[in-house]
């Protein structure tokens, strides 16, 4: 038997049943196990079985699946019963009858002629196997540990499923729904994931009829982690705005959050600023890749000042900048998956390229002005190579 090939067909036929309608995940463990026992018994061995769940001190018989068509659904067996302790230390047990710790009596109450189960799921299922009688125990053992190493496979994956598109859920409820409409200025963001979700965050804070909130965030690496800790920021920001704090006092709080955090990723740089309708802003850039202003008549302001990024040291401090806005100018805000994008070369994008192309297309709308830059960037590089973030904001009449 060709062992490598059979378990690759047992993979590829696993990823293609969908689970997604069991109403219970004992239901999909026990469609996984029938979807084996009808498509592989020659191969097998195996002809049915049953599926337990723990209950408390016990597990519960909860489904039968193949040619098992013995043993009444509800039987509790204890978590002590031998076999049971077995199967939870090696993972996997085949048990005859007459083997010691082996109650003939509940075995056949159950349906089974001969103990063979694995374990799967951290230890929250059980599932047994009828199993043909010509089969030796070593065939046995390679069956079960195949099987089991499939059904692992295929749980862990609907459960990185379903984590992804809880966390693509709960991004999309923190990034802008809509641009907003704030007088005098024409305002444009997006942000481009690199993976499923995004480390990068954009977010426009009406903070009251006169100030607009303005942040941008980059946690470190991409993926779910970056991911989770920059809705930490986004909470952070709206809860310190609600409650009118200065902006240093934001940041030094935010920081202390971060930092206390048990998230693998703890550095999150963020620019956040506060935009009044005359064109004063006033801001704080905790480490992020510094905005910049282009001035109507083509001359370059960065956005500085501020402190560390934030997490690495609880105790950091932050100061404020000033910058004053005049009609024709533009900030521009992005994540360094901007310039940090490589061509096949390994050549960087780059801060000077990144700003002749801002320049040269100031004229148009924040819109078409990102749109821009996103396509340029994307073209140059790789597009998993890491999240990309523009916020475009032009001083149309102030």
């Amino acid at each position: 038997m060709d062992y490598k090939r059979l378990l690759t067909q047992v993979e590829r036929t696993l990823e293609a049943i969908d689970t997604s309608g069991s109403d219970t995940t004992t239901a999909a463990v026990a469609q996984i196990a029938e979807t084996i026992a009808s498509n592989f018994r020659d191969q097998l061995g195996i002809t049915g079985g049953r599926v337990y769940e723990m209950r408390d001190d016990c597990y519960e018989l909860m489904a039968r699946f193949g040619q098992a068509h013995d043993g009444e659904l509800g039987i509790n067996v204890p978590k002590d019963y031998r076999p049971i302790e077995l199967v939870l230390e090696n993972g996997i047990m085949v048990m005859d009858p007459t083997d010691p710790g082996v109650d003939p009596v509940l075995e056949k109450k159950l349906g089974a002629r001969r103990f063979c189960a694995i374990s799967v799921g951290d230890e929250d299922y059980i599932v047994a196997f009828n199993v043909s009688p010509e089969l030796s125990r070593e065939d046995i053992l390679f069956s079960l540990n195949l099987v089991r190493y499939a059904i692992n496979q295929k749980m862990r994956a609907q459960r990185f499923e379903s984590l992804i598109v809880e966390a693509q859920r709960i991004q999309q409820s923190i990034l802008p729904q809509r641009i907003p409409q704030y007088a005098g200025y024409d305002i444009w963001g997006r942000t481009v994931p690199a993976e499923i979700v995004s480390g990068d965050f954009y977010d426009f804070i009406p903070v009251s009829d006169n100030i607009l909130g303005l942040a941008i965030a980059d946690g470190s690496g991409h993926g779910l982690p970056a991911a989770l800790v920059v809705r930490d920021v986004y909470m952070g920001l709206r809860m310190a705005t609600d409650r009118d704090f200065k902006i240093v006092r934001t940041l030094e709080k935010l920081n202390h959050i971060i930092h206390r955090g048990r998230l693998t990723t703890k550095f999150v740089s963020l620019f956040y600023g506060e935009l009044e309708t005359g064109g004063i802003l006033i801001y704080c850039n905790a480490g992020h890749n510094p905005p910049f202003i282009i001035r109507a008549n083509g001359k370059e302001e960065f956005l500085r000042n501020g402190g560390p990024v934030l997490g690495p040291t609880p105790d950091a401090t932050y100061t404020r900048g000033f910058a004053k806005l005049e009609a024709g100018d533009l900030v521009c805000m992005y994540s360094d998956g901007i310039i940090e994008a490589h061509d096949k070369h390994d050549n960087e994008f780059g801060t000077e390229r990144f700003l002749r192309l801002v320049k040269a297309n100031r004229q148009r709308s924040a819109q078409e002005i990102g749109q821009e830059v996103l396509a340029r960037v994307a073209k140059w590089g790789r597009d998993d190579e890491d999240d990309r973030t523009i916020v475009i904001v032009k001083a149309v009449q102030v």
